[in-house]
């Protein structure tokens, strides 16, 4: 394993790259919208990229999807300021198509798998095969799904692929706005389906471990510059820095794939 210095030299030498990209201008405020998968790694190298480039990050919490008042669809429709949005890909992508993202300013940067999750102590039931999955849906009383990309697979395919969607409308629910760790955590619901990126960061939960291949779907998140950026450069470094190779350790240690020039694919 990487040692912390090592990786502290890594994001140095990465944040020299985003700096000569920034410029001699004028420390910047970066508006930023973002949705939960990507949170965890963006949040531990946020301040690394403030302190190389001066400029200060302003961040906005919400789904990449859905009707709810945080959801970032929802806060562009207000007119909230905004300079970068990372968020599901394929909604960046509707998002570009109706003009609120500046044409081939979209990155790819993770890939973030599904995971199964119990409240802590909890039998882990088998997951290793979508039979096993299928009985551990099953057998649970109560379970929950996010109301963002994961929770449309779950709810609209999963189950559908499983034969168990009737028997599902009487104790899935579809969890809006709050992440499905936490449901879990208080006990309210015995399994939970969510991004591992962002079931890691919660508290009272054990993480079962990914679905199965045969059931997995890989949600990729992405960035790009808002229409209506008034930082555009600023965004730009932002997103070439979360890009780089100096974030990839953050990003796996969050659970996800990192994307880049200098990742893994």
């Amino acid at each position: 394993m990487k040692s912390i210095s090592a990786t502290f030299r890594g994001l140095a030498l990465g944040l020299l790259g985003v700096v000569s990209l920034a410029g001699a201008s004028d420390a910047a405020e970066v508006r930023v919208m973002i949705s939960g998968g990507l949170t965890a790694a963006y949040q531990a190298l946020v301040p690394e990229f403030e302190k190389a480039t001066g400029n200060k990050v302003l961040t906005s919490f919400g789904p990449s999807m859905g009707t709810t008042t945080n959801a970032i669809p929802v806060r562009l429709e207000r007119g909230e300021p905004v300079d970068v949005l990372i968020m599901v890909g394929y909604a960046l992508a509707d998002l570009a198509n109706k003009g609120k993202v500046v044409a081939g300013s979209q990155v790819d940067l993770t890939r973030s798998p599904i995971g199964i999750a119990v409240k802590s102590g909890a039998p882990k039931p088998d997951i290793s095969s979508a039979e096993a999955v299928k009985r551990a849906l099953l057998a649970a009383k109560t379970i929950a799904y996010s109301d963002s990309a994961s929770g449309v697979y779950v709810s609209t395919e999963m189950f559908e692929k499983l034969g168990i969607a009737e028997i599902m409308k009487d104790k899935a629910r579809k969890i809006p706005a709050t992440p499905v760790g936490e449901i879990v955590a208080r006990g309210e619901a015995e399994l939970g389906f969510q991004q591992i990126s962002e079931l890691k960061p919660v508290q009272g939960i054990d993480i079962v471990g990914p679905l199965p291949n045969e059931l997995q779907k890989i949600t990729v998140f992405s960035a790009g510059i808002a229409t209506v950026s008034k930082e555009p450069e600023a965004g730009r470094a932002l997103i070439k820095f979360l890009a780089s190779p100096a974030a990839r350790d953050a990003i796996i240690s969050s659970g996800m794939e990192p994307i880049s020039a200098g990742g893994t694919k």
